[in-house]
C-alpha cells in the first residue's frame, strides 16, 4: 500500500558474506577438484608420449601397409622354402623379420609371376622337344621302311628300263633292214631289257657265222616279246639264264656276214624271225625287205639311241601281229 508523503521505506540491511576464496571447501569438492587435475596431467603426459612415438608408429604403419598397399607378395625366400606366410589380423602378408626376407619381399608380385611364367615355358619347351624325339622314334623304323621301299621301285624301275643293246660295239655300221636289223662291227651284245633266254646256239645253228640266241623279254612295254641275235656272234649266255640290259648275250665279231637282230617268233621253240611266221606275212630270206616287223624293231633301237638303218624310212612288207606297240619312242621313255 502507498506511504504518507515524507515517509520512506526502511533500507534493507546489507548481507555480509564472506569471499569465496576465504570459504573453506567441503571434502567432496576437494575430491572431484583433486581428480580433475589428475586427469588433466594424465592427458597431457599421454599427448606428450603419444607425440613422441608418432614417427614410430608412422614408421611402423608404413612398413606393414606397404606390401598390400603396393601390391606386394611375401618374401621370395619364404615362398622358396615353403615356409608359412604371416598374415595379419585383417589377411594381409606380413613379411617376417630379417633384412634378407624383407628385401626379397618388396619384389613386386608382377616379376614373380613373370619368373614362374618362363620356368612354365621352359618346361613345357622341353617337355615339347622329348615328345618330338620320341615320335621322331616312333617314325624312324616307318619313315626307314618307307625309303627302302622306294629305293626297291627304283631299283626295279631302272632294272625294267630298257638299254641300247649294242652300245659298247666298236666300229658299228647300220647296214639294212630286212627280217630283222642287219650291223657290221665287233664288242658286246647286250641284252634290251630283263628277260629270260630260250636258246644259246653257236656254230650249228645254221645262220650265217653260226650264232642264234634269244631271250623273252619279262619287264617293260615289250613284256612277252623274243628278241634274236644272229650271224656273226658267240653266245655268252645259257638256256634259262635271267638276263637284264646290264648282261652280254652275245660277242660280235668281225665276220663276213655281220649282225642281225629283231623279233623271233613267240614260242622261242624255232630259230625263225617273227616276220615269217604266218599272222606277220610269211616273209622269209628272199624279202621283199623290209619287212614290217623289221621296221618296228628298228623304231625300238632308235628309240634306245642305235642310228637308225639306211632304208628304215621306207615301206615294209608283211604286218605286224598283235601285242607289239608301235610308239616306241614314247613307251620306252623314261
Amino acid at each position: 500500500m502507498a506511504l504518507p508523503v515524507g515517509l520512506h521505506s526502511p533500507a534493507r540491511p546489507t548481507s555480509h558474506r564472506k569471499p569465496s576464496a576465504q570459504r573453506k571447501a567441503s571434502p567432496i569438492t576437494s575430491a572431484l577438484r583433486d581428480k580433475r587435475i589428475v586427469a588433466a596431467v594424465a592427458g597431457s603426459t599421454l599427448l606428450v608420449s603419444a607425440a613422441a612415438a608418432a614417427p614410430a608408429v608412422v614408421r611402423w604403419s608404413e612398413s606393414a601397409l606397404r606390401p598390400a598397399a603396393a601390391g606386394q607378395a611375401p618374401g621370395l625366400n619364404d615362398l622358396q622354402a615353403g615356409q608359412p606366410v604371416s598374415r595379419s589380423a585383417g589377411g594381409d602378408p606380413v613379411a617376417p623379420a630379417g633384412n634378407a626376407t624383407n628385401q626379397w619381399a618388396q619384389i613386386p608380385t608382377a616379376k614373380i609371376t613373370a619368373a614362374r611364367l618362363a620356368a612354365a615355358r621352359r618346361a613345357a619347351a622341353r617337355r615339347a622337344a622329348a615328345a618330338r624325339a620320341a615320335a621322331q622314334q616312333r617314325q624312324a623304323p616307318a619313315a626307314q621302311q618307307a625309303q627302302q621301299a622306294q629305293q626297291a621301285q627304283q631299283a626295279a624301275a631302272t632294272a625294267a628300263a630298257y638299254a641300247n643293246p649294242l652300245r659298247n660295239v666298236s666300229g658299228l655300221v647300220p647296214e639294212r633292214v630286212d627280217q630283222g636289223v642287219d650291223f657290221s662291227g665287233s664288242g658286246p651284245v647286250y641284252a634290251i631289257g630283263n628277260g629270260v633266254v630260250t636258246e644259246a646256239m653257236g656254230s650249228d645253228s645254221g645262220w650265217p657265222g653260226g650264232g642264234w640266241i634269244t631271250y623273252r623279254l619279262t619287264s617293260g612295254p615289250a613284256q612277252g616279246l623274243v628278241v634274236y641275235v644272229a650271224e656273226d656272234v658267240t653266245p655268252d649266255v645259257q638256256v634259262g639264264q635271267t638276263v637284264s640290259s646290264g648282261t652280254v648275250v652275245a660277242n660280235m665279231f668281225s665276220g663276213g656276214d655281220g649282225i642281225e637282230t629283231g623279233w623271233a617268233m613267240g614260242d622261242g621253240s624255232s630259230q625263225e624271225p617273227e616276220s615269217q611266221a604266218p599272222e606277220a606275212g610269211g616273209i622269209g630270206a628272199g624279202g621283199p625287205f623290209p619287212t614290217i616287223t623289221g621296221l618296228n624293231f628298228d623304231e625300238l633301237l632308235q628309240a634306245l639311241g642305235v642310228p637308225a638303218a639306211p632304208n628304215a624310212g621306207q615301206g615294209g612288207s608283211g604286218a605286224l601281229p598283235q601285242g607289239y606297240p608301235t610308239n616306241w619312242s614314247a613307251a620306252v621313255k623314261p
